[in-house]
């Protein structure tokens, strides 16, 4: 057997062991991950806000409105994850959701009527296939191409954006179909509100495709090593183009619900959204050198600057402060980020030695026997 067929058995066992791994000691990993120091951060600036305003702060209109205002960066934030776990970053995230938008605005507005779930769906599908193919071209582009993500995506941030305004005229579009408005866009089941429910389901399959499918395992190698990647027999071109086309696809999710909930596309309002998304998904503890991160922990890393301008709001504080924490928590967490690699490496580094000097000391043993 050769040694790369070795490395691909035991890439294969490593993958069935972390996909079959015990919920118990998954549960105990997570307790113990930076996602779930994240969580007590948040905790705690809830904490602070509802002593200092506990009438406006602590109701349940209040938390509901945070939770609204995440969910439509919560999905661009699962994607992002992905990418960002491969080393790679999407700035182009804003764009796609302004152009998945306006192409099911279109669609919508001149199939029949413009109203009912028939041309809903139309204008849904035709999103999503918007935004899956500009996440194959910066894929391809990164993949194949070998152009730096950053200026795959910068390019593709403003074509969309430029396209967009071209095909409208740089006016915002508001046909969506009021089935669309009242179901997804303000609709609620059980009082929960329908954007909540749509982005709770986007991040729970995320989780699962990160953590516990070969897909994900494969996403998290990529960002590791690439190299030993493609030793081990793993195509990485075609994982990196799953990955962004992956990303792409939400956005177009996005795109739909963004429409729905403003009733607009919007088209000068999310020149900042990829900024936002990825302070969020780097808070959270997903690592901008690749090969780590978490989708639960972005979920988190979001709410902290959307708890931080609500509480701004009810406590009169100037808006600028806001993206002063929020820049703070930025630097914070990948300070964080590099000092836990460097312990990593040092940690790995005297196991490597101690295991040099143990394999020395057992060879001389057995010599001197």
């Amino acid at each position: 057997m050769s040694l790369e067929t070795e490395d691909t058995v035991k890439l294969r066992e490593t993958e069935d062991s972390v996909i079959r791994q015990p919920f118990t000691s998954r549960l105990g990993d997570a307790i113990k991950s930076q996602a779930m120091q994240i969580v007590l951060v948040w905790l705690a600036i809830v904490v602070i806000f509802s002593v200092l305003s506990p009438d406006a702060f602590l109701s349940v209109s209040n938390f509901r409105n945070i939770a609204i205002s995440v969910s439509i960066l919560a999905i661009l934030g699962v994607g992002t994850t992905f990418i960002i776990v491969t080393g790679g970053i999407d700035l182009s995230m804003g764009s796609v959701l302004v152009f998945s938008g306006v192409v099911a605005s279109m669609v919508m507005e001149n199939v029949g009527t413009g109203q009912g779930w028939g041309v809903a769906l139309l204008g849904i599908i035709a999103a999503l296939a918007s935004g899956l193919a500009w996440g194959l071209l910066n894929g391809f582009l990164v993949a194949k191409a070998k152009v730096p993500p950053m200026i795959v995506t910068l390019g593709t941030f403003g074509a969309a954006l430029g396209l967009s305004q071209v095909l409208t005229g740089g006016i915002d579009l508001r046909a969506s179909p009021d089935v669309l408005v009242d179901t997804v866009g303000f609709g609620s089941l059980f009082g929960v509100p329908s954007l909540v429910i749509i982005a709770t389901t986007v991040v729970i399959i995320g989780i699962i495709l990160l953590n516990h499918t070969r897909f994900g395992l494969r996403t998290s190698a990529v960002g590791s090593n690439a190299e030993a990647c493609r030793r081990v027999g793993i195509n990485v071109d075609r994982q990196l183009i799953k990955v962004y086309a992956f990303a792409g696809l939400l956005a177009g999710l996005a795109g739909v619900l963004n429409l729905s909930f403003f009733r607009s596309t919007t088209i000068a309002g999310h020149s900042l959204t990829n900024l936002d998304v990825i302070a969020g998904v780097v808070i959270g503890g997903t690592s901008l050198f690749g090969g780590i991160g978490t989708v639960f922990g972005t979920l988190v890393g979001l709410f902290i600057p959307a708890t931080l301008r609500n509480g701004f709001v009810i406590l009169g504080v100037e808006p600028y402060w806001q993206q002063v924490v929020v820049g703070a928590f930025l630097v914070g967490a990948v300070y964080v980020d590099q000092t836990r690699r460097a312990a990593s490496s040092r940690g790995t580094t005297r196991t490597s030695l101690y295991s040099r000097i143990s394999h020395r000391n057992r060879n001389t043993n057995r010599r001197e026997s």
